[in-house]
């Protein structure tokens, strides 16, 4: 008897998939200015589905556009969702060409849900004893989980199997779509039982086992939740039945025929191209001078620090760094009469802070005290043995100059980096560095303050505009930084040129730009001699060699 494991029919929720992404990823876009951050997203998880479990069925199932049976049922239902954001909406077309190259079945059946859809196909095949595994987000698919049924969330890689389902949500998965009743959703707009959360579901169904248990004994609840227990009874059917995924579908095919296909080599590479997904085109063979490997974009937290508690907290963390990354937003590009506005930092890709300590417009929020701030850092900024890392670092050594701040332990500049590793490249600007490297489109300037004679000074950009800006200049410049320095790493003399001159160079430069530079004109008469007769030697050489 063979004792070989056999491969699960996956089951894909493109639908979840397709938002998951585009909430997560950070802002991309195409040559041609398309968003690709969600495309990005989504066909990288599933290049990492495919990798993890080599399935030969498989299905990445969507949600139709339109109505479906459940807005017949309730005409309320999903009516509090927004419009899908263009942004998104633009990206769908796109990814469904992509699943299609990649010889993956793409199932949106009209009238019903993608999780329908999939729990159809997931009993059927569960039926024959085939396992089966759901790539999902959807708290709503917990109640498919069975002996066969498993659920994989590729954000977190993180199994639910029955025991982990009733772990998390703390009743069996056969009690998942009694929990969601009573809970509701606000999102999908299922009526439940108002103020009862996930802890008063849980404890009821543990009393009562089941939603009807609960609804017999709805008198013996006290209390304000109790009240509206009893003025929700008429409606937990209702709310049952709304978010119970439909298994017993008529679908046009079997699970069987959900047969992986090679994929289109010819095809991916159009669609990589056109995105300008660089390093997977160079796994499809695309020949270029040389291959660009992108990295994985991570998923950005900024935030703004305003308390000295959260402030002491950073100052710590930048103490304990291997590598600090440090950004300045201030009034001026002009070193000399800049006044400092906030200060960003990173540590770690994807989680950077502003400090704002300078934004006067009417409004604003209370904010750490200028001298406080760089009273407290000026320590840290003038230790040597504190590596730092930024873009462009001799113009913010000048601005902390103004404050008597020596800014010592220039370890990288992510320019200079740049500048010797392709010093043919046009432009050396983090956000032109940003689109070649990281494949990122960063927010620019004019964005947040404004273009020509409507700008605004960066003072008086609001809060909600600068954090996301300021901290992302610390972030993208850190993510530059580990880019720039591998590749710089592999070729031993341009890191050397980097390394011996350009980075010490750039703190003597902003020294000599900020006081300037004492001339010996005896010295370089003489130097000039010097070099006069031994171009004489050479030039004579040279006519003697060539006779």
């Amino acid at each position: 008897m063979s004792t070989e494991k056999k491969k699960p029919l996956v089951l894909v929720d493109g639908s979840s998939y397709l938002f998951r992404a585009f909430h997560a990823m950070p802002s991309l876009t195409n040559a041609a200015g398309l968003n690709t951050g969600a495309i990005y997203g989504v066909t990288n998880m599933l290049r990492r589905l495919l990798a993890d479990y080599a399935p030969d069925e498989v299905a990445v199932v969507f949600d139709a556009k339109g109505k479906n049976f459940r807005h017949e049922m309730y005409p309320e239902y999903k009516a509090n969702r927004p419009p899908m954001p263009e942004e998104l909406r633009e990206q769908i077309e796109p990814i469904h060409r992509i699943v299609e190259a990649m010889g993956l079945p793409m199932l949106a059946i009209e009238g019903v849900e993608a999780d329908d859809v999939i729990g159809t196909l997931a009993r059927r095949a569960a039926a024959e004893g085939m396992p089966v595994l759901i790539s999902t987000g959807d708290k709503d698919m917990a109640q498919l989980v069975d002996e066969h049924v498993t659920l994989i969330n590729t954000m977190t890689d993180t199994l639910s199997d029955p025991a982990q389902v009733e772990e998390k949500f703390g009743v069996p998965a056969t009690r998942i779509i009694d929990y969601l009743a009573l809970v509701g959703d606000k999102v999908d707009n299922v009526p439940g039982v108002p103020k009862c959360g996930p802890k008063t579901a849980v404890k009821w169904l543990q009393a009562y086992d089941s939603l009807d248990g609960v609804m017999a004994h709805a008198d013996e609840i006290k209390g304000k939740v109790g009240e509206y227990l009893r003025e929700s009874l008429e409606m937990l059917p209702l709310s049952r039945d709304l978010v119970t995924i439909r298994c017993d579908l008529e679908l046009p095919l079997q699970h069987h025929e959900l047969q992986r296909r090679t994929p289109d080599s010819e095809a991916l590479r159009a669609l990589f191209t056109e995105m300008g997904f660089k390093s997977w085109l160079a796994e499809l063979g695309e020949e270029s001078e040389e291959p660009v490997v992108t990295p994985e974009p991570v998923e950005a937290h900024y935030r703004a620090i305003l308390d000295e508690g959260e402030f002491e907290a950073w100052v710590s963390r930048l103490e304990s760094a291997e590598l600090i990354c440090l950004d300045t937003e201030t009034s001026s590009l002009d070193v000399m009469e800049a006044e400092l506005v906030g200060l960003s930092f990173a540590v770690e890709p994807g989680e950077a802070v502003y400090i704002p300590v300078g934004h006067d417009y009417p409004g604003a929020p209370d904010q750490l005290d200028r001298a406080v701030v760089l009273a407290r850092l000026k320590p840290l900024l003038e230790d040597e043995n504190k590596p730092k890392v930024g873009q462009n670092l001799k113009y913010d050594m000048g601005v902390l100059a103004n404050y008597d701040i020596q800014l010592r332990g220039i370890t990288h500049d992510t320019m200079l980096e740049s500048y010797v590793y392709n010093s043919t490249a046009s432009r050396h600007d983090m956000d032109s560095l940003a689109l070649s490297y990281l494949g990122r489109s960063t927010i620019k300037y004019e964005e947040v303050a404004g273009k020509g004679a409507k700008q605004i000074p960066f003072s008086q950009v609001d809060l909600e505009q600068a954090v996301p800006y300021a901290s992302e200049d610390a972030d993208i410049t850190l993510q530059l930084h580990r880019t720039l320095w591998e590749k710089l790493q592999s070729e031993d003399k341009p890191r050397e040129l980097y390394q011996q001159l350009e980075v010490p160079l750039l703190s003597v430069i902003s020294r000599i730009e900020r006081h300037g530079v004492l001339v010996d004109t005896a010295m370089l008469r003489a130097q000039s001699s010097e070099l006069a007769h031994k171009m004489l030697e050479i030039e004579k050489s040279a006519y003697e060699a060539a006779g």
